[in-house]
């Protein structure tokens, strides 16, 4: 897959989580990903950005990264990068900030997400790290699945 089309369906699919977020009447910032709202400080921390501030009543708030991913489908596991997670981990624990991944595609339509804390990611990381390559090789079934129709709450209730 070529760069610019990478791009395009990963913004195809953050808007497909926006209109989910919209539809299910949840707040949210969208992330600028551009440099220039990148604070230099956080560079010297090794964190990455997310792309949702993710404000939930009673709770408070998550961060997600969103990205489009389609699973392995002989393996049905997802790969996420080690070098991502470690960062999101970092961002984690530095400033006590819960982040998500949700990934989806075009070939489901966009109406399930797929989610996953990065500490498990992390956690799972001992297990199914395929060292070299360097991403985390997650089974399907070590995410929550949230449907279109389905509230974000249902990721807390495991």
């Amino acid at each position: 897959m070529l760069q610019e089309e990478k791009e395009q369906k990963q913004r195809e699919t953050e808007n497909k989580f926006k209109e989910y977020l919209d539809q299910q009447k949840i707040a949210y910032w969208y992330i600028q990903q551009d440099i220039e709202t990148f604070s230099p400080a956080l560079r010297t921390h090794n964190v990455q950005r997310p792309d949702f501030f993710i404000l939930l009543p009673h709770f408070g708030f998550i961060l997600i990264d969103v990205e489009h991913r389609e699973p392995l489908e002989k393996y049905k596991k997802f790969c996420i990068d080690n070098k991502e997670a470690t960062k999101y981990n970092n961002l984690q624990k530095l400033f006590n900030m819960q982040v998500w991944y949700a990934f989806s595609n075009e070939k489901i339509h966009y109406t399930t997400w797929y989610c996953i804390p990065v500490a498990k990611a992390i956690e799972l990381r001992e297990k199914y790290l395929v060292k070299e390559k360097q991403y985390i090789s997650t089974p399907i079934e070590s995410f929550t699945q949230l449907s279109w129709d389905e509230k974000i709450t249902k990721l807390f209730q495991k």
